[in-house]
């Protein structure tokens, strides 16, 4: 199934995008996309009431990421936090001029930097270093705490997204602290269009990775070149601090972002459109377009 909140920010109702595109209500099932409505029981029982929901006047099965006036937000509600996986991607890692890790490198990024896949990403006010990084998002369903191994990981994923991992390199790389204040400025993270349920993934790690800057490709990878992949990643985590339902885990980017690039890098300047997208065999992650704003 493909999750949406639909509606303002703040005010987004639980949505299903059926196979025909249209866009149905799903209030009368759940409050919203959170921790408890993402258990896998829950969402099996939802599957089987899809055709009994209803259409959502105004929008358009033409365009299903988001037309008509109606717009999508988060596919999840703000999660209780949002883990990031660094250089997870060897040809990342090099362009970044560091070392490919030998175990995950973890960090936070504030749950409030989630906002929809069309809402404006604003660059932080001196920014000259904003970056872009597309990423597979993965959501958990079910609470992951010392789990024996990576085997028994990918059955506590509720689903997978699209993520834009947005980072401010001065703050991040070059000032004094901790990664996660060039990766927490506001609006930092747009999440969607939709969460695809982990049933409609066959392989999380054969899963396209693209990212374009102004109609420019910029990234083009797969999640085969993970260095960590999915199941590694969710066991590594569970045993160092508790997966809640509803928590989203950033799995790393390829190669391709500015900082990579020789100057003048091309960092982000308010007014570009950064397109992404993750698609792979039998699994389509929809794509973002977001126009870059100045805070």
């Amino acid at each position: 199934m493909r999750l949406v909140r639909f509606g303002e920010p703040g005010a987004e109702a639980p949505g299903v995008l059926d196979a025909d595109g249209v866009l149905r209500d799903a209030s009368s099932l759940t409050a919203d996309w959170d921790g408890p409505s993402l258990a896998p029981e829950r969402l099996a029982a939802l599957a089987r009431r899809t055709a009994d929901l209803p259409a959502v006047a105004g929008w358009d099965p033409g365009h299903p990421a988001g037309s008509g006036g109606v717009r999508l937000g988060a596919p999840v509600a703000r999660p209780g936090k949002v883990v990031c996986i660094g250089v997870n991607y060897a040809d990342h890692a090099a362009e970044s001029g560091m070392q490919t890790p030998s175990e995950p490198v973890v960090f936070m990024k504030d749950p409030w930097t989630v906002v929809g896949h069309r809402d404006t990403v604003l660059v932080p006010r001196g920014s000259t270093k904003t970056d872009y990084e597309v990423e597979l998002a993965v959501v958990i369903g079910s609470t992951a705490r010392y789990l024996d191994g990576p085997g028994d990981a990918l059955a506590h994923v509720a689903g997978y997204a699209v993520s834009h991992d947005v980072s401010e390199r001065f703050l991040q790389l070059e000032g004094t602290g901790q990664w996660d204040k060039g990766k927490s400025c506001e609006t930092f993270n747009p999440l969607g269009p939709w969460l695809l349920t982990a049933d409609e993934v066959p392989d999380p790690q054969a899963l396209e990775l693209r990212l374009s800057v102004n109609g420019e490709q910029r990234q083009h990878g797969s999640t085969a070149q993970m260095v960590f992949g999915v199941a590694a990643l969710v066991h590594y985590l569970s045993q160092v601090m508790v997966l809640h339902p509803g928590d989203v885990i950033n799995s790393g980017t390829p190669a391709g972002v500015a900082l990579g690039f020789p100057d003048p890098k091309p960092y982000l300047r308010e007014g570009d459109v950064v397109e992404c997208s993750i698609s792979g065999p039998g699994a389509d992650l929809g794509a973002q377009r977001t126009v870059m704003g100045q805070a």
